[in-house]
């Protein structure tokens, strides 16, 4: 349970099957007193309760509509639903279970009276089995309808079918009573398992961390060594750390873990000791295993791969990033589409306008054209037509339509490392037209990277490639290993990777020069490394030379020259290295119908055009501040509608929070994050193209769900109108549009993107 200012109770559902059961829970807890507000979050079978009533009244209030329900924090739930198949579902439950013996005893009455009434095989026993099987699978179904009739004031999908029930019962067509009765349950069983499924898909991402940890602890209260030089009791200080297996749910923030060759890491934490390679994609989806050394940050559920190290535990299991996706999409399925919160308000005045029109048909054309009111040997009455209305207008396909689609397609991103934060912005994300981009760390890797390195001794100017180009570098790096600058971490990167690292020691006598560059003196020479204009003051050079670097600036590289006792030695290109990725995701969002990609920029024009070339965008807008940024984006949605912000810093957030939607790449600020609507899990923009598949996919998906549940009812109605139907053929009807587009909508649980720029 958690608590704010504002007081704020969370609760675990159990038992909903469908969101008109969410709709009845939120209406029922939203009376009570003391209630603020209420919201059931369907897809993650929450309810969330602000305000002052009393927990026990909440609890009590949800269990009064039918429906278990336990604190977030205490007991877990039943396991029943986790079951494997629909029968082991249905065994799990009481009102689930007398459905199925409901369908039992419908079995004779079906085959005999319905679907083989030729062979003249009559009994009073199908009645009778027919009755019983109407009693035992529609109590639960009439129970609910009474309690949210008399706790919520509220026509409900279970009232329309108890009624259609019992007017077949007053006919005398008992098999179709209790046919129309046993489907609707199975029906709404059917509806429980598929959602709890979806909702599993999510869920099953605890499973992948290990119960269990090995942790290093001092032996405690040492019985060898009590009374040893003034020892009596607590840590041992003779033998030491020792291993010990302990349920992840004990170990604390500060505790050192032991993880072996090959095994799954258990708790989020950072390197203590040892170097190995980890396979995150259980969690991030990154396809290669990624380097870890002392001081890296390591993550619940991934691999270790081919040395032990020692992790110190940087959060507790709750807070662990599993946990965090899970609340996270939890959180997003509460955030509900456009179009999801339209199919609500339209089932709150749908069911009880039903009702209305039912009577009317039943009513109306025996009074004013003498039609039969009950059914006759040529015509089955108006009576039978208005319960076949009632059961061909349950909206149950049509309420379930969107809710699985978004339940489906948010698992699915967050399995691939996209979180994104509610539905609205899952259908505002297909909607986007234009996609603009900041430069830093989105486009481009955000880390300087030695791009060129050229001697005044190079022997071989076109490739750049030369023992003096080497010895320059190597030089440059044994003065820049005492310098913090970004711009000499990437020199002694570059040493490093080529293995030139050890070439010369590290320099001595160094002196930064303020803002200009940096002196030292390596193996008895003088080096001198400065920017272009600090050795237009310092150091002579040619024309010639000082055009070659200023192209380096027009190439968005910085130059780094290089001198050594008095005389110029070479220099060094720096740049922001565009992404390997950047060129291939931008051609596919414009292969996929994006009108636009636009890089804004704080940087020079110069540098801005460089990069736009290179990745491909189709506009650039350079030496922008943060405010401006927000500027540029309200012009591209006054120009092209909706549009998406890429970002990963302090400065995009403004423009994040501006877009239609905002996207936040992996290893971004925690600002840039908090204000995105969707977030890269990992540092990977070809995820982009895969969202903006993914959300188009799923509003498809919903709109082809909307238009099958209106077209088989529309179907049917007209079939029940002509007396062409009957009333088990119509609940069949629904129950086969509830399952058709419930698993339409689940196929996004597997969607892989069509296009090879986004990874599956």
């Amino acid at each position: 349970m958690t608590e704010s200012a504002e007081t704020e109770h969370i609760y675990r559902i159990a038992g909903m099957d469908c969101a008109e059961c969410a709709r009845t829970i939120e209406s029922g807890v939203a009376k009570l007193d003391g209630v603020q507000s209420c919201a059931v979050n369907f897809g993650a079978a929450t309810l969330r309760v602000r305000g002052d009533a009393p927990r026990e009244a909440i609890i009590a209030r949800v269990r009064e509509l039918g429906y278990d329900v336990r604190d977030e924090h205490s007991a877990p739930m039943p396991a029943g639903h986790a079951s494997p198949s629909f029968v082991g579902f249905l065994l799990a439950r009481r009102d689930t279970m007398l459905a199925l013996i409901g369908a039992v005893l419908i079995l004779p009455g079906l085959v005999f009276n319905e679907l083989l009434p030729f062979l003249g095989v009559e009994s009073t026993l199908f009645d009778l089995t027919s009755i019983a099987a109407l009693c035992i699978a529609g109590y639960p179904v009439a129970r609910s309808a009474w309690r949210a009739l008399t706790v919520n004031r509220q026509i409900s999908i279970n009232l329309l079918m108890t009624i259609a029930a019992l007017g077949a019962v007053t006919i005398g067509i008992y098999t179709e009573a209790g046919l129309v009765i046993v489907l609707f349950a199975l029906g709404e069983a059917l509806e429980g398992y598929t959602a709890e499924r979806a909702r599993n898909a999510i869920h099953s991402l605890k499973a992948i961390a290990p119960d269990e940890a090995t942790i290093l602890r001092p032996r405690m209260d040492c019985p060898e060594h009590l009374g040893q030089a003034g020892y009596t009791g607590g840590p041992c200080p003779w033998c030491g750390q020792h291993e010990q297996r302990l349920p992840v749910s004990e170990l604390r923030i500060g505790d050192v873990i032991i993880v072996k060759p090959g095994e799954r890491i258990a708790m989020d934490g950072r390197v203590r000791a040892g170097a190995s390679s980890v396979n995150q994609a259980p969690i991030t989806g990154e396809s290669l295993p990624v380097p870890k050394q002392p001081g890296s940050e390591v993550f619940a559920g991934t691999i270790n791969g081919e040395a032990a190290l020692e992790v110190e535990v940087t959060r507790r299991i709750e807070d662990n990033l599993i946990a965090r996706v899970i609340r996270l999409v939890e959180a997003a399925q509460e955030r509900k589409a456009p179009a999801e919160r339209f199919v609500d308000r339209f089932a709150r005045v749908y069911t009880p306008a039903v009702v209305g029109l039912a009577v009317a048909l039943a009513i109306a054309p025996p009074l004013l054209f003498g039609a039969p009111f009950m059914p006759t040997a040529d015509d089955p009455g108006w009576l039978y037509r208005a319960l076949e209305l009632l059961v061909v207008a349950c909206p149950c396909a049509l309420v379930i339509s969107t809710p699985v689609t978004i339940i489906s397609a948010l698992g699915n991103a967050a399995r691939h490392g996209v979180l994104i934060k509610g539905g609205a912005y899952l259908e505002a994300l297909a909607g986007v037209r234009a996609v603009a981009f900041d430069k830093t760390g989105t486009l481009t890797e955000g880390k300087p990277k030695v791009i060129k390195v050229k001697s005044a001794h190079c022997t071989d100017p076109i490739t750049g490639v030369c023992d003096h180009c080497a010895d320059l570098l190597a030089l440059a790096s044994a003065v820049e290993r005492r310098s913090e600058h970004p711009l000499a971490q990437a020199v002694v990167a570059a040493a490093e990777d080529q293995r030139l690292s050890g070439r010369y020691p590290a320099a001595q006598s160094v002196k930064a020069i303020a803002g200009k560059g940096i002196s030292g003196r390596v193996a008895e020479r003088e080096v001198l490394i400065g920017s272009h204009a600090f050795f237009d003051q310092t150091l002579p050079h040619d024309r010639a030379l000082c055009e070659e670097i200023e192209s380096l600036s027009a190439r968005s590289l910085t130059p780094v020259l290089v001198a050594a006792d008095g005389a110029f030695a070479g220099y060094i290109g720096i740049a922001d290295a565009t992404r390997d990725t950047s060129r291939q995701v931008i051609d596919a969002l414009h292969r996929s119908g994006i009108q636009a990609t636009v890089m804004l920029t704080g940087d020079n024009a110069r540098a801005a055009q460089a990069v736009a070339q290179q990745v491909g965008v189709s506009e650039v807008r350079a030496g922008l501040l943060p405010e401006q940024k927000v500027e540029a984006v309200h012009a591209l949605r006054d120009r092209y509608g909706a549009v998406a912000m890429v970002g990963d810093g302090v400065n995009d957030a403004p423009a994040l929070a501006a877009a239609n939607v905002g996207i936040a790449v992996g290893d971004g600020t925690a600002q840039a994050i908090e204000t995105a609507d969707v977030v890269l899990m990992r540092d990977d923009l070809r995820l982009l193209p895969f969202a903006l598949q993914l959300s188009r996919a799923a509003t498809r998906t919903i709109r082809i769900n909307i238009a099958l549940a209106v077209g088989i009812k529309l179907a049917v109605l007209l079939l029940a109108l002509f007396g062409l139907g009957t009333m088990w053929l119509a609940v069949l009807a629904d129950m086969g549009a509830s399952l058709l587009v419930t698993l339409h909508g689940m196929r996004l649980l597997r969607y892989r993107p069509a296009d090879p720029a986004a990874p599956a």
